[in-house]
């Protein structure tokens, strides 16, 4: 299930969340997934700059992330 839909040129884009952490570090970071619907489904996995020791805060956070930010990153890695 989609965290959010947004929608980018004439492409649906589902976006889901993830919680990273790298060995010996305590914090987690922030990682988008945007797979896009249709036959030719894509998918593109972006790190944001989000750290959080908890991942429910993490969460929350990504919460606020507005979706013209949600497209910005998603152009950048399509770019």
């Amino acid at each position: 299930m989609a965290w959010r839909v947004v929608q980018f040129g004439d492409t649906q884009w589902n976006v889901s969340v993830a919680a990273e952490r790298r060995p010996h570090n305590a914090y987690y970071r922030l990682v988008l997934a945007f797979r896009s619907s249709g036959p030719d489904s894509t998918s593109v996995w972006a790190p944001y700059p989000l750290e959080s020791s908890s991942k429910s805060s993490l969460f929350a956070e990504a919460d606020r992330i507005p979706a013209d930010r949600l497209r910005a990153l998603l152009a950048e890695h399509l770019g």
